[in-house]
């Protein structure tokens, strides 16, 4: 905002000041054209600027003889926050390829419109001694841009050259000859051609890359990594080459190229990538370069070729760029960590010498609905806030166990933490921990309230109750419910549906298919789906079979278990004493049963895959008749296993019948319940709303029957955005 002030009150014959403070940017005016500069600042504003409040108040004239751009004021409570890491700028990029420049293929170029910003800054105000660049002194050149207000690198805070700043630098040992510039990129094409698998250190972390087209260097990513089934993220180098391996919607091409390059679903376009990449998938996740160095690796694979034409035409190479960690640990940001974590991995590791002080993941975001939802919400949106409306009390959301983030909330605001991960390993635990006390420095709060899940054995609830603060226990379902009406600003009573696979009832039930009315921090269960057995409670989650047989008991069938099922032993004894079993009304465990039933899967090599390939299967979802039964606030699908339990029957038309018949379902009790209790708004909350085709399909439903459903567009709707829902109930206490 400084330049920019800076530019307009000199344009405009204004004197006075513009600096930063803990309260964002404070500006002084004196002149004629006062209410011309006010209407300016949010009509012209830069690109990455946000403009939440103007706050103005008349002083005395002080009869100053110029504008300029004054030090950065320190004390008073923090009201600010350090931005959102952003991708290369057009203005950058041109710099990258200018053999006329002095940032020519200097793959840490950026200017104050782009480049890291959250991940490498220690505290605010967010100035050059609180970034991980304090260690780079300024050259001449780059000093004398960061002095001049009308340079675009004006306090750009990772301003750096190939004289004054960062460098590359590769392991193993780089040989003989690589004091040559272009040498470190040189090596990483050669290896990606070769085949090999390359770890490179990006803006939140490191990436694991190979050739996405070369089925043996994925497959050897697969082993090595420990990571079965999940799809990989595959990187391309421009908008232009999406459609050679996708085929990607008009939305979805606007959001993969916005300056927060998250991570964007959609269809794959068939045969042009290695098959290990989204085994059984028609969808996976696409994203475009955003730091310098990628940009870089695509212009060697191409060739180096000269000018800028390659820059809009589509390239053939697409690059697996997924997160460097060993499965289930955090996203590796060290250069020795990368070392000694990494080394049995990649077959070459690049790194450098800015140290990455927050490590995020890249987003990953999708379609539904009409509009974006976030699978996992990190890097190019983390720390922006979420305004709630009106001012609260300090809060402390802890999350989940899975997929945790925690949220902290400061005034009307609440800053959702980046995704940290699932809470099973010391160094995830370690991570999260760092993040809160990252989170409460940086804001300068300190909670009043902590609020955590029921669940007594999530990590996240054991940690709640070490802190020395008042504790507010929050229902899983309740928090993913209160979390969409938090981001509408929602007042009074809401009605929601959470839909997911496993939450800890009041009653010390597994929870998942819930009818629920939310206000304020109180809630209400009115309706539920019909239980089903959870043989071997937990394992019932990564062994798909044993939902299959639990479907089978309820549609009288358990007898024919043991054939269902032949190449699982266990199968007979389960079934005959199912009815001993622990009981669940989650909606993610009936998808296992279905896709269980179908033929389609046993066992799971991560969460939601069954459910995943499920979806992947549908065309047209299609209703069946009679396949669902309303009563008394039940819904009771036991008419639709039935009908996939005939054998023989087609896996896609089962998927579609599958996917038709809950849509219907759903939408007819959430209809009768708003009916009766005159609500014309739904919240549609729980994981297993990240289904696209039920998204949809239920929001077309409820939207023809009068009800305007509300989705999760702010915080993904699984468990990653369950802090917010905790934070706001506990701020309503």
């Amino acid at each position: 905002m400084r330049p920019f002030v800076f530019g307009l009150a000199e344009r405009l014959g204004l004197v006075g000041f513009v600096c930063n403070d803990a309260e964002g940017v404070a500006i002084e005016v004196e002149g004629r054209a006062i209410d011309a500069f006010a209407a300016a600042l949010a009509a012209e504003a830069p690109p990455l600027a946000r403009i939440d409040a103007v706050e103005r108040r008349p002083l005395p004239p002080q009869g100053s003889g110029g504008f300029v751009i004054a030090a950065s004021r320190d004390g008073g409570a923090v009201a600010t926050a350090i931005p959102a890491d952003a991708a290369l700028c057009e203005s950058c990029l041109d710099d990258l390829f200018d053999p006329a420049s002095r940032f020519y293929l200097y793959p840490f170029v950026t200017c104050t419109q782009c480049g890291p910003r959250f991940t490498i800054t220690r505290a605010v105000p967010y100035d050059r001694p609180n970034t991980a660049m304090a260690g780079f002194a300024l050259c001449p050149e780059c000093e004398q841009a960061y002095r001049d207000p009308r340079d675009r690198r004006f306090h750009a805070e990772p301003l750096a050259c190939p004289i004054c700043g960062p460098r590359l630098s590769l392991y193993p040992d780089e040989p003989e000859g690589s004091s040559e510039p272009l040498f470190p990129i040189a090596a990483i094409g050669a290896a990606l051609r070769a085949g090999q698998i390359v770890a490179v250190k990006g803006i939140g972390g490191f990436h694991l890359m190979c050739d996405a087209s070369n089925e043996a260097s994925v497959a050897a990513l697969r082993h090595r990594k420990g990571r079965e089934s999940k799809p990989f993220a595959v990187m391309v180098a421009n908008p232009a080459s999406l459609d050679r391996f996708a085929i990607p919607e008009a939305a979805e091409r606007t959001l993969i190229a916005a300056p927060s390059r998250p991570i964007v679903l959609m269809r794959v376009q068939p045969g042009t990538l290695a098959p290990s990449v989204a085994p059984s998938l028609t969808r996976g996740g696409f994203l475009l370069p955003y730091a310098p160095l990628h940009h870089l690796i695509f212009h060697d694979l191409a060739g180096r070729p000269e000018g800028r034409d390659w820059r809009d035409q589509a390239q053939p190479f697409a690059l697996i760029a997924t997160s460097a960690n060993p499965g289930g640990e955090p996203l590796v940001v060290e250069d020795e960590e990368a070392r000694q974590r990494l080394a049995g991995i990649a077959d070459l590791i690049v790194t450098h010498d800015r140290p990455i002080l927050i490590r995020a993941d890249d987003s990953v975001m999708g379609g539904a609905a009409g509009g974006p939802v976030f699978l996992r919400r990190a890097r190019g949106f983390v720390p922006d806030p979420i305004d709630l409306g009106e001012d609260g009390p300090c809060v402390l959301g802890v999350g989940a166990h899975l997929k945790a983030t925690v949220t902290l909330t400061r005034g009307r605001e609440a800053f959702v933490s980046q995704h940290i991960g699932d809470l099973d390993t010391a160094e995830t635990l370690r991570f999260y921990r760092e993040t809160i006390a990252h989170l409460t420095r940086i804001l300068d709060v300190s909670p009043e309230i902590v609020a955590c899940d029921l669940h007594s054995d999530y990590a996240s609830t054991r940690y709640a109750e070490s802190l020395d603060r008042p504790l507010m226990r929050v229902q899983h379902h309740a928090a993913h419910l209160a979390a969409i009406a938090a981001e509408h600003r929602q007042s009074g009573p809401v009605l929601g549906v959470a839909l997911d696979g496993h939450g800890l009832g009041d009653d010390g039930g597994n929870w998942g298919g819930e009818l629920m009315i939310v206000e304020g921090a109180s809630w209400r269960r009115i309706g539920h789906l019909r239980p089903l057995a959870l043989p071997g409670g937990d394992r019932a989650a990564r062994e798909p079979w044993r939902m299959g047989v639990a479907a089978l008991a309820a549609i009288g069938q358990a007898e024919s278990a043991a054939a269902r099922f032949a190449d699982i032993p266990l199968a007979a004894a389960l079934a005959a004493r199912v009815a001993s079993a622990p009981t669940t009304t989650s909606l993610g465990r009936l998808f296992d049963a279905a896709a269980a039933l179908l033929g389609l899967r046993t066992h799971q090599g991560h969460e939601g895959q069954a459910a995943m390939e499920l979806e992947a299967l549908v065309r047209e979802p299609q209703p069946l008749p009679g396949g669902y039964v309303l009563a008394d606030d039940v819904l009771d699908f036991t008419p639709l296993l039935a009908a996939l339990a005939v054998p023989g029957i087609d896996r896609r038309a089962g998927a579609e019948l599958f996917h038709g018949t809950l849509i219907a379902g759903l939408a007819a009790w959430i209809t009768a319940a708003a009916a009766r209790l005159g609500m014309e708004r739904v919240a549609l909350g729980g994981g297993c709303l990240m289904n696209r085709v039920l998204a949809e399909g239920l929001s077309v439903a409820l939207e023809r029957q009068g009800v305007r459903p509300l989705l999760a567009r702010a915080v993904p709707t699984n468990d990653g955005g369950l802090s917010l829902g905790q934070a706001a109930m506990a701020r309503a206490v």
